[in-house]
Order: C-alpha cells, then sequence, then structure tokens
C-alpha cells in the first residue's frame, strides 16, 4: 500500500492485491507451521493453525487461501492489464521460481545431515554454502517481499522506471528481513518473538549466522538496508513510509 501511495496513487487503489498478497502469506505460514515442514506449536505466541484444530483443517485452510488470493485481485477494479500483470507477479513470487522453491531448497538443506558422507561430498562440490543461502533466501522471503512492492506500483500504473527502483528496494529489505530473522532465533526468546527460537541450529538450517557468524551478518544487513534506502532517493519525501519499513527491519525484536 506504501508503494501504491510512493508511486503517486490513492492508497486505496492497491487494497485488492495487498489482500491477495497477505493471503498468500498467511497460507504459506499455516503450511511452513505443519509437522511435515517445521513442526512449530506456536506463531506469534498463540497455537498454530494444525495445534488449534487439526492438520487436516490447516491444510485445506492454506488450499483455500490461494484461490481466493487470485479473485482479490480479479475483483479489485483494476485495468485488465494491470490485473495480468498482478495475477503474475503473485505467482511467479508465490511459486517454484520464488517462495515453495526457495522452500524447498531450505527443506533439502536440512536433509544434508542425514546424508551419506560421498553424498554429501557431491552436493557441496556443485556449490558453495554462501551461494546455496543467497538462492535459497532470495525466493523464500525475498521474492515476496519484493512483489509486495511490485504489487503496489502496478496498481498505481507506475511507469518502468518507478517499479524498478521499488524492486530494488524490495530486494534489499527482503535480504535484510531474513537475516535478521536468523539473527532473532540464535539471540532472542520465545517472549520476545512469540515463536519458538533455536530451532534453526537443532534442525541444521543453513542460516545467515551459520554462514557468516553473527557480527558479519548483522553487518550485511545494514548494508542491505542501506541499498534499499538509496533506491528511494528518486521518489523524495513520498517515500518516507517505505524508509520507516526499511528502517524498523534492523530494529524489530520479533
Amino acid at each position: 500500500m506504501l508503494a501504491c501511495e510512493t508511486s503517486g496513487a490513492p492508497i486505496e487503489q492497491a487494497f485488492g492485491n495487498a489482500c491477495a498478497l497477505e493471503m498468500i502469506h498467511c497460507y504459506s505460514l499455516i503450511h511452513d507451521d505443519l509437522p511435515a515442514m517445521d513442526d512449530d506449536e506456536l506463531r506469534r505466541g498463540r497455537p498454530t493453525c494444525h495445534k488449534q484444530f487439526d492438520e487436516a483443517t490447516a491444510i485445506l485452510a492454506g488450499d483455500a487461501l490461494q484461490p481466493m488470493a487470485f479473485e482479490s485481485i480479479v475483483q479489485a477494479g483494476q485495468s485488465a492489464q494491470a490485473m495480468v500483470e498482478s495475477c503474475r507477479t503473485l505467482a511467479w513470487a508465490a511459486g517454484i521460481r520464488g517462495m515453495v522453491g526457495g522452500q524447498m531448497d531450505d527443506l533439502l538443506e536440512e536433509n544434508r545431515m542425514e546424508m551419506k558422507p560421498r553424498e554429501a561430498l557431491a552436493v557441496a562440490i556443485e556449490e558453495s554454502p554462501e551461494n546455496r543461502l543467497s538462492s535459497i533466501h532470495r525466493r523464500k522471503t525475498g521474492a515476496m517481499i519484493e512483489a509486495s512492492v511490485l504489487l503496489g506500483a502496478i496498481a498505481a500504473q507506475a511507469p518502468s522506471n518507478c517499479r524498478s527502483a521499488l524492486a530494488t528496494y524490495g530486494r534489499g529489505i527482503g535480504i535484510a528481513f531474513q537475516i535478521v530473522d536468523d539473527l532473532l532465533d540464535v539471540e532472542s526468546t520465545f517472549e520476545k518473538t512469540g515463536k519458538a527460537t533455536g530451532k534453526d541450529a537443532a534442525r541444521g538450517k543453513l542460516t545467515f549466522p551459520s554462514v557468516y557468524g553473527i557480527a558479519k551478518s548483522r553487518d550485511m544487513a545494514e548494508r542491505w538496508v542501506a541499498g534499499s534506502l538509496t533506491a528511494l532517493a528518486p521518489f523524495e519525501e513520498r517515500a518516507e513510509g517505505l524508509r520507516q519499513i526499511a528502517k524498523y527491519i534492523l530494529e524489530r525484536h520479533s
């Protein structure tokens, strides 16, 4: 919604796209918490969907949110071109080239701990941990955050140079968000985050602290945010809301 406003259009113009994005995000959290994935019992300090109800209900709730998201875009009253662009942007970010693909590779990284030494060596030779980590989170987290600003720009019918600048901003805060998320799992507590902490290391997840260490990871997050703020320079005061979001990402505790 702030990206829409930054692009010079009324914030209400982005409501349909914003709801669609939130539906996809919500479904991804419901499925991510399932026993077959991260097996979490708490989300935002409350029982996860499959714990409060049951696994079948959680799966179906996530399944239902996906078509509802695209229905929200179609019913938003955009031009035909904007509607198609919005659907394509969200589908790309949420699918195998974005969030789902990144999640699959994240799960494969966990399975790496169970590989036989020869198998693990063969996989390790293919690509470095740094490249694998970047690939996972550019898609798993970054793609949806980048899509959020692009969906706002599309709703505002913003020109290509405006969309490009916002995409750069979105990619930067997307990576920074994941770095901070990884740091919170190492440094924070359940009372602050509303979910279990310390699980990444226990599951053998590939995270920024595990690859780069805490100090360098924090420095990387700050540099990604700095790059995002630079991308907003052409928008001047119109982008103040987006600037505040970028700064908040570095300061958040949950």
